[in-house]
């Protein structure tokens, strides 16, 4: 009868997985992940329902430690050596921060610092964000898709691939840069995992870019098309009510032709 427990909890942590995986795709449901901000019509999901999402998949880990013979060892859910962790996790995070501020400067002309009062549940979204994409795709795909035996560098990029889509990056409407940056991530953490052997590097690398890709656009991860931006707006750019544009005072004098 032992004999059969291993397998059984092995499959059960496949579905949580799946389920995972599913949930990643719904970020955009409950306004979690890329999607933590205004959408085009000015709302933003309720700070339950963003908060939901996390939960739920912070739940889901807590039933994948549980259920799985060995999660630490065959799937990489733990932190790894602190040091390594700490150097490699660092140090790619400071790629990820260089990458925001380059991008930040290239399509604003400026860092684009967004209002201190959403710091708070930014921060703590690019945190639990970048936690369950780690144990999710780099952790429970990347394990699984190595433990049946799949070469670890074709496991690297189809977990890299499968993280991309659920992310919806490439979807119409988004930026090029937003679905190269992701599937470049993608890339890094799985390597990162697969070097390591636990998900700690690769968590701490990608929470850091989150945060700076916030602090540099304003934007959770899903930067508004080229001219969408509020800055851009022609309503951003009129005068206030009551003021006129020095360019539009009549003050009598011919104009030349």
């Amino acid at each position: 009868m032992e004999a059969w427990i291993d397998p059984i909890r092995a499959l059960v942590a496949l579905a949580i997985t799946l389920f995972l995986v599913i949930l990643r795709f719904e970020a955009e449901t409950f306004g979690a992940a890329e999607y933590d901000e205004p959408t085009r019509d000015g709302h933003r999901a309720s700070l339950p329902r963003r908060l939901s999402w996390i939960l739920v998949g912070f739940a889901l880990v807590g039933a994948l430690l549980l259920v799985h013979p060995n999660p630490a060892g065959d799937l990489g859910i733990t932190l790894g050596d602190r040091g390594q962790a700490l150097l490699l996790g660092f140090a790619f995070g400071a790629l990820g921060m260089a990458q925001a501020v380059v991008y930040a400067l290239f399509r604003y002309g400026r860092i684009r610092f967004p209002p201190a009062w959403t710091y708070p549940g930014a921060v703590l979204n690019a945190i639990g964000t970048a936690f369950l994409d780690e144990v999710t795709f780099r952790g429970a795909v990347l394990g699984l898709l190595l433990l049946v035996g799949i070469n670890p560098l074709t496991a690297v990029v189809a977990q890299a691939f499968l993280y991309t889509l659920a992310t919806r990056t490439g979807a119409p409407g988004r930026g090029r840069y937003m679905f190269v940056l992701t599937l470049v991530g993608g890339l890094v953490a799985g390597w990162l995992t697969a070097t390591t052997g636990a998900i700690g590097a690769a968590f701490l690398a990608h929470a850091v870019t989150r945060i700076a890709v916030f602090v540099c656009t304003g934007h959770a991860g899903h930067p508004a098309p080229r001219g969408q931006e509020i800055e851009e707006s022609w309503e951003y750019r009129r005068p206030p009510p009551g003021w006129q544009a020095l360019d539009q005072v009549d003050d009598g004098a011919p104009r030349e032709r």
